[in-house]
Formats: structure tokens, C-alpha cells, sequence
């Protein structure tokens, strides 16, 4: 997937269908000239309607369709025929969508499983035909009523990334390579910071043909949770991942502060955070020797699971897939 293929946030410009007119028609036939009302209802305006599609993993196909307009109800006709309903519109949006009014950002709705609909704007009713109407008194009424009309208004579609594992760590902790190894996606590497520039996601194999999928988070740094770096664009993502592995080289000074001052930029971004399953990978253990790993283990570490390991040499990669699926099944 291409760094320009990724979308995560579109805002759209949506209008219902209106409503289709209730009829005023009265019955006339050679045999009857001075028939009653047989008018029947408007049709219901057509629905704007969000699809989740397991298929998609990017906004990219609504990044230039920024109008969307459902169509309108037909009014209703004689013999109390109801008109046609207008036709709907459905937008296909991968898993993880959440639905946000353009003016006050407040979450509407959200799609979280493959196949499910969500109606994010109505269409109007259709009005009621002048045979609802008549009474004793009122036998040849000659209104209906009209249709209601649709609704125009502007929706931002976000997407946060559906994921079993999120990867965290600062840029050029070793992310996309650790994905690389792991699994059959093909991110972008190199040994400068914010190569990656979007999430990744790569489906991981695990013992007796089980699997999990892993997101490669683009980079936090120190004031992330503050728009620093690529900020909060990214740090949403995280919200999605059901366990957080936190990565950090072998060769960094402190291993406790730098997890330190991811887990503080996790919490001032959501501290609901804070109650997911956390592991931590110290990375590019194949960059020291195995003295300086001995001291290494030594140090004192953050108070949760740890691994150490090298994606270059494969060195304690089962033994993190191991725990990656412990975490996930609550062995922890």
C-alpha cells in the first residue's frame, strides 16, 4: 500500500432524498363519477447508509467523492398506491470507521464488523395520501401531505485501525523491521526517523495455523499526545489494539525512561490506555555483544513482560509470539 494510498480521515458533503407528495387523487370510473379519496402515500426518501467491508483498509476510495446525494421518494398515485422508495446510498468503509458531525466533531456511529449498516442520515418520510383523511364528516378530502424533506449536512469519516497488536516506540525503534520479519507485509525501511509514515498491518502466523495482526504505528515522540511530531494523527490508531508492544533498542542509555515516556504520551492522549495489555520488546539485541547484554538483563526493567530480541537474526521471535498470544488470551 502505497504511503499516498493511506487515507484515515474524509469529510463528506451528504443529502438525503426528499420525501415523495402524498396523492389528492379521487376515484373515477364510468360507473362511479363521484368516487372517494384513493390517493396514496409518498414514497421514503432515499438513505445515506455506511457498510462495513472487511475488504478495505483505507478511506482512499472517497477521498474525491465529496458530495453524495441519495435519491428522492416518488409520490404516491391512485387506488392508494404508495410511490417508490428513493434510491439509497451506500458507502462501503472499512472496519474501525467512526462517524463525527462536521461542526461539533461529537462520534455518531462507528462500524466495527464486516456486513454491518448504519443509516448516517435519514431520508424523509413520505407524505400521507388523502385517503388517510376522509372521515363521516370529510368524505372527499382533496390535500395530502407533502413530503418531508431531506437532510443536508457535512459528516467527517475517520478511521481508526483495527488491530490485535499496536506497536509503539519512538522512530527507528524497529517497528517496520520486527513487522517485516513477522509477517508477509512489506513496509517501508530505512535507518532514519518517521520512515513510516502511515500504519501498516501485517497478519502474523502462530502455532497450530492460529494468527493475530500487528499494526506498525508510525513513531510517537515526546509531545506527541501535544500535536508535536505526527502527533495525534496517529496516536487514534492505538485506541483499536486490543494489546500494546512497546519496542525499545538494546543500545538506548535508559530502557525505563524512554518506555516511560511512551506510556506518559499514551496516557495525556487517552488514559483509557492504560488498561491495555502492555508488553515491552527490547530491540536490536544483534547490535551489542553479549557482554553488554548480560548487563543489559541485569538492569532494572518496567514492570511488564519482556522479551528480548533481534528481527535481523530471529533471536527470541517465537518466544514474543508466544506472549503476544498469551496477552491476547488473558494468560497474562
Amino acid at each position: 500500500m502505497a504511503s499516498s494510498n493511506f487515507v484515515d480521515y474524509v469529510k463528506l458533503y451528504l443529502r438525503s432524498g426528499q420525501g415523495g407528495a402524498g396523492s389528492t387523487h379521487l376515484l373515477r370510473t364510468r360507473g362511479n363519477a363521484r368516487g372517494g379519496p384513493d390517493g396514496g402515500d409518498g414514497g421514503r426518501g432515499g438513505h445515506i447508509i455506511l457498510k462495513g467491508n472487511a475488504q478495505l483498509w483505507t478511506l482512499l476510495h472517497l477521498k474525491y467523492t465529496k458530495h453524495i446525494k441519495a435519491g428522492d421518494g416518488v409520490g404516491g398515485s391512485k387506488s392508494t398506491s404508495t410511490g417508490a422508495y428513493g434510491r439509497d446510498v451506500v458507502i462501503e468503509v472499512p472496519l474501525g470507521t467512526i462517524v463525527r458531525d462536521a461542526e461539533t466533531m461529537v462520534q455518531e456511529a462507528e462500524v466495527t464488523t464486516d456486513g454491518e449498516t448504519v443509516i448516517i442520515v435519514p431520508g424523509g418520510r413520505g407524505g400521507l395520501g388523502n385517503d388517510h383523511f376522509k372521515s363521516a364528516t370529510h368524505q372527499t378530502p382533496r390535500f395530502a401531505q407533502p413530503g418531508e424533506p431531506g437532510i443536508e449536512t457535512s459528516k467527517v469519516l475517520e478511521l481508526k485501525i483495527l488491530a490485535d497488536v499496536g506497536l509503539i516506540g519512538f522512530p527507528n525503534a524497529g517497528k517496520s523491521t520486527l513487522l517485516a520479519a513477522l509477517s508477509a507485509a512489506k513496509p517501508e525501511i530505512a535507518d532514519y526517523p518517521f520512515t513510516t509514515l502511515r500504519p501498516n498491518l501485517g497478519i502474523v502466523a502462530w502455532r497450530n495455523d492460529r494468527s493475530f495482526v500487528m499494526a506498525d504505528i508510525p513513531g510517537i515522540i515526546e509531545g506527541a499526545s501535544e500535536g508535536k511530531g505526527l502527533g495525534i494523527r496517529f496516536l487514534k490508531h492505538i485506541e483499536r489494539n486490543s494489546v500494546l508492544l512497546f519496542m525499545v533498542p538494546a543500545n538506548t542509555e535508559n530502557i525505563r525512561k524512554e518506555f516511560d515516556i511512551l506510556l506518559n504520551e499514551l496516557n495525556e492522549f487517552n488514559p483509557d490506555l492504560m488498561d491495555k495489555q502492555r508488553l515491552l520488546a527490547v530491540t536490536k539485541c544483534d547490535l551489542i555483544d553479549e557482554k553488554a547484554m548480560a548487563k543489559l538483563k541485569k538492569r532494572k526493567m518496567p514492570d511488564v513482560p519482556t522479551v528480548f530480541i533481534s528481527s535481523h537474526t530471529g533471536l527470541n521471535l517465537m518466544q514474543l509470539k508466544d506472549m503476544i498470544m498469551n496477552a491476547l488470551s488473558g494468560s497474562f
